[in-house]
Protein backbone atom coordinates (compact mmCIF):
# COMPACT_ATOMS: atom_id res chain seq x y z
CA UNK A 1 0.00 0.00 0.00
CA UNK A 2 1.28 3.78 -0.68
CA UNK A 3 0.71 5.70 2.12
CA UNK A 4 -0.09 9.31 2.86
CA UNK A 5 -0.11 11.17 5.68
CA UNK A 6 -2.37 14.04 6.60
CA UNK A 7 -2.99 16.17 9.54
CA UNK A 8 -5.06 14.16 12.25
CA UNK A 9 -6.98 17.13 13.41
CA UNK A 10 -8.76 20.46 12.85
CA UNK A 11 -8.27 22.85 9.92
CA UNK A 12 -5.54 21.65 8.09
CA UNK A 13 -6.75 17.88 7.96
CA UNK A 14 -10.36 19.58 6.98
CA UNK A 15 -8.74 21.54 4.15
CA UNK A 16 -6.80 18.94 2.75
CA UNK A 17 -9.34 16.71 2.89
CA UNK A 18 -11.49 19.07 0.53
CA UNK A 19 -8.15 19.55 -1.52
CA UNK A 20 -8.40 16.13 -2.34
CA UNK A 21 -11.74 15.86 -2.74
CA UNK A 22 -12.34 18.75 -5.12
CA UNK A 23 -9.92 16.57 -7.49
CA UNK A 24 -11.55 13.18 -7.14
CA UNK A 25 -10.15 11.74 -4.08
CA UNK A 26 -12.06 11.35 -1.04
CA UNK A 27 -10.36 11.08 2.35
CA UNK A 28 -12.07 10.35 5.42
CA UNK A 29 -12.12 9.44 8.90
CA UNK A 30 -12.85 5.62 9.22
CA UNK A 31 -12.83 5.37 13.43
CA UNK A 32 -14.40 7.52 15.65
CA UNK A 33 -13.98 10.58 16.40
CA UNK A 34 -11.09 10.02 18.71
CA UNK A 35 -9.34 7.57 16.70
CA UNK A 36 -6.94 8.77 14.18
CA UNK A 37 -7.90 6.10 11.50
CA UNK A 38 -8.71 7.15 7.84
CA UNK A 39 -9.45 5.55 4.55
CA UNK A 40 -9.07 6.83 0.86
CA UNK A 41 -12.11 6.45 -2.00
CA UNK A 42 -11.70 6.89 -5.27
CA UNK A 43 -8.10 5.31 -5.35
CA UNK A 44 -7.01 1.47 -5.08
CA UNK A 45 -4.21 1.06 -2.99
CA UNK A 46 -3.45 4.34 -0.89
CA UNK A 47 -3.67 3.76 2.92
CA UNK A 48 -4.48 7.20 4.86
CA UNK A 49 -2.41 7.90 7.87
CA UNK A 50 -3.50 10.68 10.12
CA UNK A 51 -0.40 12.36 12.05
CA UNK A 52 0.03 15.40 13.55
CA UNK A 53 1.69 18.08 10.90
CA UNK A 54 5.12 18.14 12.99
CA UNK A 55 5.64 14.59 12.63
CA UNK A 56 5.52 14.09 8.85
CA UNK A 57 8.27 14.98 7.56
CA UNK A 58 10.19 12.83 10.06
CA UNK A 59 7.73 9.99 8.97
CA UNK A 60 8.23 11.07 4.96
CA UNK A 61 12.46 10.88 5.40
CA UNK A 62 12.21 7.60 7.24
CA UNK A 63 10.31 5.56 4.72
CA UNK A 64 7.15 5.06 7.03
CA UNK A 65 4.88 7.33 4.86
CA UNK A 66 5.57 7.90 1.10
CA UNK A 67 2.98 10.47 0.88
CA UNK A 68 2.43 13.76 3.21
CA UNK A 69 0.67 16.92 3.53
CA UNK A 70 2.46 19.64 5.71
CA UNK A 71 3.79 22.78 5.98
CA UNK A 72 6.48 23.53 4.05
CA UNK A 73 8.07 25.27 7.19
CA UNK A 74 8.39 21.95 9.08
CA UNK A 75 9.75 20.23 6.23
CA UNK A 76 12.58 22.55 6.35
CA UNK A 77 12.91 23.20 9.72
CA UNK A 78 13.05 19.75 10.69
CA UNK A 79 15.12 17.68 7.98
CA UNK A 80 18.51 18.81 7.46
CA UNK A 81 19.14 18.74 3.40
CA UNK A 82 15.55 18.46 3.31
CA UNK A 83 15.63 18.52 -0.32
CA UNK A 84 17.56 15.23 -0.91
CA UNK A 85 15.25 13.30 0.99
CA UNK A 86 11.83 14.45 0.02
CA UNK A 87 10.19 16.45 -3.08
CA UNK A 88 7.70 18.67 -3.30
CA UNK A 89 4.60 17.65 -5.68
CA UNK A 90 2.09 20.46 -5.13
CA UNK A 91 1.51 23.42 -2.95
CA UNK A 92 -2.07 23.55 -1.56
CA UNK A 93 -3.17 27.07 -1.69
CA UNK A 94 -3.73 26.98 2.05
CA UNK A 95 -2.39 27.07 5.55
CA UNK A 96 -0.29 29.79 4.72
CA UNK A 97 1.63 31.74 7.12
CA UNK A 98 5.20 33.86 6.96
CA UNK A 99 8.29 33.04 9.10
CA UNK A 100 9.04 36.43 10.08
CA UNK A 101 12.07 38.65 12.16
CA UNK A 102 10.15 41.06 14.59
CA UNK A 103 11.38 42.94 17.18
CA UNK A 104 10.16 45.50 19.56
CA UNK A 105 8.19 48.77 18.09
CA UNK A 106 9.90 50.92 20.55
CA UNK A 107 13.67 49.91 18.73
CA UNK A 108 12.02 52.87 16.14
CA UNK A 109 16.00 53.06 14.41
CA UNK A 110 15.75 49.10 13.76
CA UNK A 111 14.10 48.36 10.16
CA UNK A 112 16.73 45.99 8.24
CA UNK A 113 18.13 42.72 9.18
CA UNK A 114 21.74 45.29 9.10
CA UNK A 115 20.11 47.53 11.39
CA UNK A 116 19.34 44.41 13.69
CA UNK A 117 23.19 43.60 13.23
CA UNK A 118 24.32 46.80 14.51
CA UNK A 119 22.10 46.45 17.90
CA UNK A 120 23.42 42.99 18.62
CA UNK A 121 27.01 44.18 18.47
CA UNK A 122 25.88 47.35 20.57
CA UNK A 123 23.76 44.93 23.10
CA UNK A 124 26.44 42.75 23.35
CA UNK A 125 29.05 45.39 24.18
CA UNK A 126 26.73 46.79 26.73
CA UNK A 127 25.27 43.90 28.73
CA UNK A 128 27.96 41.11 28.27
CA UNK A 129 26.23 38.77 26.49
CA UNK A 130 23.96 37.90 22.96
CA UNK A 131 20.90 39.28 22.50
CA UNK A 132 18.19 36.71 22.63
CA UNK A 133 15.76 36.06 19.52
CA UNK A 134 13.13 33.75 21.25
CA UNK A 135 11.68 31.01 18.33
CA UNK A 136 10.98 27.39 17.88
CA UNK A 137 12.33 27.25 14.61
CA UNK A 138 16.11 27.18 15.35
CA UNK A 139 17.39 25.67 11.64
CA UNK A 140 15.63 28.07 9.57
CA UNK A 141 16.55 31.23 11.72
CA UNK A 142 20.25 30.58 11.72
CA UNK A 143 20.50 29.65 8.31
CA UNK A 144 18.40 32.88 7.50
CA UNK A 145 20.85 35.22 9.74
CA UNK A 146 24.00 33.68 9.14
CA UNK A 147 23.34 34.40 5.01
CA UNK A 148 21.95 38.14 6.18
CA UNK A 149 25.59 38.43 8.20
CA UNK A 150 23.98 39.21 11.36
CA UNK A 151 26.19 37.88 14.59
CA UNK A 152 25.88 38.74 18.17
CA UNK A 153 22.55 36.71 18.68
CA UNK A 154 21.34 33.46 20.83
CA UNK A 155 18.40 31.74 19.98
CA UNK A 156 15.95 30.99 22.99
CA UNK A 157 13.84 28.24 22.51
CA UNK A 158 9.95 29.14 22.51
CA UNK A 159 7.48 26.66 21.94
CA UNK A 160 4.27 28.50 22.61
CA UNK A 161 3.28 31.91 23.22
CA UNK A 162 6.88 33.60 21.51
CA UNK A 163 5.24 36.77 21.01
CA UNK A 164 5.16 37.80 24.64
CA UNK A 165 8.68 36.59 25.03
CA UNK A 166 10.14 40.42 24.92
CA UNK A 167 7.47 41.75 27.09
CA UNK A 168 8.24 38.83 29.83
CA UNK A 169 12.03 40.20 29.60
CA UNK A 170 12.90 36.38 28.71
CA UNK A 171 13.82 37.39 24.86
CA UNK A 172 14.76 40.86 22.81
CA UNK A 173 13.40 39.78 19.52
CA UNK A 174 11.80 36.90 18.74
CA UNK A 175 10.91 34.53 14.86
CA UNK A 176 7.87 33.08 14.60
CA UNK A 177 5.08 32.13 11.95
CA UNK A 178 2.19 34.70 11.39
CA UNK A 179 -0.28 35.42 9.55
CA UNK A 180 -2.06 38.90 9.78
CA UNK A 181 0.65 40.60 12.00
CA UNK A 182 -2.04 41.38 14.75
CA UNK A 183 -0.87 39.32 17.45
CA UNK A 184 2.49 40.80 17.11
CA UNK A 185 1.20 44.29 17.13
CA UNK A 186 -0.55 43.36 19.93
CA UNK A 187 2.55 42.32 21.73
CA UNK A 188 4.29 45.63 21.24
CA UNK A 189 6.47 43.86 17.79
CA UNK A 190 7.12 45.03 13.96
CA UNK A 191 8.02 43.13 11.29
CA UNK A 192 11.56 44.21 9.87
CA UNK A 193 11.34 45.20 6.65
CA UNK A 194 13.20 42.27 5.11
CA UNK A 195 12.83 39.64 7.61
CA UNK A 196 10.88 37.46 6.30
CA UNK A 197 12.39 33.87 6.66
CA UNK A 198 9.73 32.13 4.63
CA UNK A 199 6.54 31.86 2.89
CA UNK A 200 5.12 29.02 4.46
CA UNK A 201 2.00 26.76 2.77
CA UNK A 202 0.42 23.65 3.55
CA UNK A 203 2.39 21.09 0.29
CA UNK A 204 2.06 17.71 -0.85
CA UNK A 205 5.60 16.29 -0.56
CA UNK A 206 6.65 12.77 -2.09
CA UNK A 207 9.84 10.58 0.11
CA UNK A 208 12.71 10.21 -2.16
CA UNK A 209 13.66 6.92 -0.15
CA UNK A 210 14.18 4.43 -3.18
CA UNK A 211 12.67 1.43 -1.75
CA UNK A 212 9.78 1.65 -3.29
CA UNK A 213 7.31 -1.45 -4.76
CA UNK A 214 6.24 -1.46 -8.07
CA UNK A 215 2.66 -1.06 -7.06
CA UNK A 216 3.24 1.80 -4.70
CA UNK A 217 5.12 3.44 -7.89
CA UNK A 218 2.17 2.66 -10.18
CA UNK A 219 -0.24 3.88 -7.40
CA UNK A 220 1.52 7.38 -7.39
CA UNK A 221 1.29 7.63 -11.06
CA UNK A 222 -2.63 6.95 -11.36
CA UNK A 223 -2.93 9.24 -7.93
CA UNK A 224 -0.70 12.11 -9.50
CA UNK A 225 -2.70 11.80 -12.75
CA UNK A 226 -6.04 12.06 -10.81
CA UNK A 227 -4.74 15.23 -9.04
CA UNK A 228 -3.87 16.40 -11.81
CA UNK A 229 -0.19 16.62 -11.03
Amino acid sequence: MLKLGVPSKGRLMEKTFDWFGARGVTLRKSGSEREYAGAVDGIYGIELVLLSAGEIPRELAAGNIQLGVTGSDLVREKLVNWQQRVTELAPMGFGGADLVIAVPQGWVDVDTLDDLDAVAAAFRAKHGFRLRIATKYHRLVRDFLRDAGVADYQLIDSQGATEGTVKNETAEAIADITSTGETLRANGLKILSDGLIHASQATLFRGKRSDWTEMQRKTLKTLLNTLDI
